[in-house]
C-alpha cells in the first residue's frame, strides 16, 4: 500500500510539472528579458540613433575636404560661423539630437515618445527655415543632401520608436501580466485521486503457469486444496 500510495503522489507529482512548465517558462523567458539592460527592440532604435550621428557627422568631414581641406573649413565654418553658409550647425543638430534620444531611452529609459517628438520638431523646424533663409542650396550637391538626410533620419526615428519600440515593449508587458492572472483566473486542472483499479498485477507469464501446473502434479496434497 505504501508503495501505492508513493507512486500516486509522484504521479500527480509529475502532471502538474507538465502542466505548468510552459507557463514557467515563459515567466522566466520575460524575466530574463527584464534583467538586460535595454530590450532587443529599444537596443536596435539606439543604434539608428548611433547611426544618424556617423552618418551625418561622415557626410560633413566629406564636405569639409572636397571644400579646401579640412583645417581651411574648420575656421571657416565653426570659428567664423555663419548661418547662412555653414554646414556645422547642421552636425551639432545631429549630436544634440543623439544626446537627447540616447539619455531619454537607453539611460532613462522612457517609455513616451515626448522626448522624440522634441527632437523632430527642433529637426524640421530649424532645417526648413536653414533651407529658406540661408544659401546651402547654392554651395553643390551637399548643400542638398546634409539637410535632406538629417530630416528623413530624424522622422525614421519618430517612426521606429513610436510603431516599433513602445508598441512591442508594451504588448510584452501585458502578455506578462496576462500570465501572472492567469492561475487566479482559471486555476490549474489537478489530476483527480487515481483508483486502486488503475493499479494491477501484470498477467503472469506461460512459464510460470506449466511450473505451477507440474508442481501440483508432483505434490497430491496440493493439487487437492
Amino acid at each position: 500500500m505504501e508503495s501505492i500510495s508513493g507512486s500516486s503522489v509522484d504521479s500527480r507529482a509529475t502532471l502538474r510539472g507538465i502542466n505548468t512548465t510552459p507557463l514557467l517558462a515563459r515567466i522566466e523567458s520575460y524575466e530574463a528579458s527584464e534583467k538586460k539592460c535595454i530590450s532587443d527592440v529599444r537596443r536596435t532604435f539606439c543604434l539608428f540613433v548611433t547611426f544618424d550621428l556617423l552618418f551625418i557627422t561622415l557626410l560633413w568631414i566629406i564636405e569639409l575636404n572636397v571644400n579646401g581641406g579640412i583645417e581651411t573649413r574648420l575656421d571657416k565654418e565653426v570659428l567664423h560661423y555663419d548661418y547662412h553658409a555653414s554646414f556645422f550647425d547642421i552636425f551639432l543638430l545631429a549630436v544634440l539630437r543623439f544626446a537627447a534620444l540616447i539619455l531619454a531611452y537607453a539611460v532613462c529609459k522612457l517609455r513616451h515618445w515626448w522626448a522624440i517628438a522634441i527632437t523632430t520638431a527642433t529637426t524640421s523646424a530649424f532645417l526648413i527655415a536653414k533651407v529658406i533663409l540661408s544659401k546651402l542650396l547654392s554651395q553643390g550637391a551637399f548643400g542638398y543632401l546634409l539637410p535632406i538626410i538629417s530630416f528623413i533620419l530624424a522622422w525614421i526615428e519618430t517612426w521606429l520608436l513610436d510603431f516599433k519600440v513602445l508598441p512591442q515593449e508594451a504588448d510584452d508587458e501585458n502578455r506578462f501580466l496576462s500570465i501572472m492572472d492567469a492561475p487566479e483566473r482559471t486555476p490549474f486542472v489537478q489530476p483527480g485521486p487515481l483508483s486502486d483499479g488503475q493499479f494491477y498485477s501484470p498477467p503472469e507469464s506461460v512459464a510460470d503457469s506449466d511450473e505451477e501446473l507440474l508442481e501440483d502434479k508432483h505434490d497430491p496434497e496440493k493439487a487437492l486444496i
